[in-house]
C-alpha cells in the first residue's frame, strides 16, 4: 500500500514531479499548441485548448513530459501503467542515461496504444489520462512500482 500512497502524493503535484526530471528541458505549450514548432517530431501532444495556457510541458524533441492536471487512474491501472513503464525500461540497453522521455516517445508514439496507456492511443487519453501515465513511467524510472 506504500506505492499507493506515493501516488496520492503525486496526483496532487504532477507539476512537481515533473520539474524534478533530470536531462529534460521544457518547452511550454499553450492553448493546446506548441510556442515554437517542433523540429519533425510525431511526439508533439493533442491536448484539448481548454487547458490552461503553460499546463502542458514538453521537451525540445516533441515529448509530453509535463501535463498539469490532477492524474485519473485507479490502483490497478497505476500498477498496470507503473510496472509496463518498468519492464520497458529494463528491456532497453543501459546508457546511463533517464529513459523516462524514450518511453514516453514510445507511448506517444504508439499508433494503437500501449501497455502503459492502457492500450490507447495517446492522442485519445484525456489529459488527466495522460497525467497518470506520466506519474506511472516517473515512478517506473525511480522503480517505486509497488
Amino acid at each position: 500500500m506504500r506505492w499507493y500512497l506515493r501516488l496520492l502524493l503525486l496526483l496532487s503535484g504532477v507539476a512537481l514531479v515533473a520539474a524534478g526530471l533530470t536531462g529534460c528541458s521544457q518547452r511550454v505549450v499553450e492553448g493546446g499548441k506548441p510556442t515554437t514548432s517542433p523540429t519533425g517530431s510525431a511526439h508533439s501532444s493533442r491536448a484539448p485548448a481548454s487547458l490552461p495556457p503553460g499546463a502542458v510541458g514538453v521537451s525540445p524533441t516533441g515529448v509530453t513530459t509535463r501535463v498539469d492536471v490532477p492524474a485519473e487512474s485507479t490502483e490497478e491501472e497505476y500498477f498496470q501503467a507503473c510496472h509496463a513503464a518498468k519492464t520497458w525500461m529494463e528491456a532497453q540497453p543501459p546508457t546511463g542515461q533517464s529513459l523516462l522521455e524514450p518511453y514516453l516517445a514510445m507511448v506517444q508514439a504508439a499508433k494503437s496504444g500501449a501497455a502503459g496507456s492502457w492500450n490507447t492511443r495517446w492522442a485519445d487519453l484525456t489529459p488527466a489520462r495522460q497525467a497518470a501515465v506520466i506519474v506511472a513511467a516517473q515512478a517506473a524510472t525511480n522503480s517505486e512500482c509497488g
